[in-house]
């Protein structure tokens, strides 16, 4: 039985092998970030608009909701983008 605190090589074996590779951060990794972060705003600019206000606009003030939920959006798709380009190697 695993005591808490007990040192098990099979298990440490498991959890690091687990964990994937991920690249340095680095120029490429910055520009797929914001490249990702940019298209978030895209994205809540045309789709998210207040209904009676008519066309919505790209480059209207953000309310702070707005800012953090794209720019949490925007993270998301890029933290995926990077693993996914990292594991097939292109960055």
């Amino acid at each position: 039985m695993l005591e808490v605190g007990a040192k098990n090589p099979l298990l440490q074996n498991l959890i690091i092998g687990a964990i994937p590779h991920t690249e340095p951060w680095n120029l490429n990794t910055a520009t797929v970030m914001i490249l990702c972060n940019l298209l978030a705003v895209a994205i809540c600019r045309l789709t998210v608009s207040n209904p009676g206000v008519g066309k919505p606009d790209l480059f209207r003030s953000f309310s702070l909701t707005e800012l953090i939920a794209t720019f949490s959006f925007g993270h998301l798709l890029g933290v995926g983008s990077v693993l996914g380009l990292t594991s097939l190697g292109v960055i």
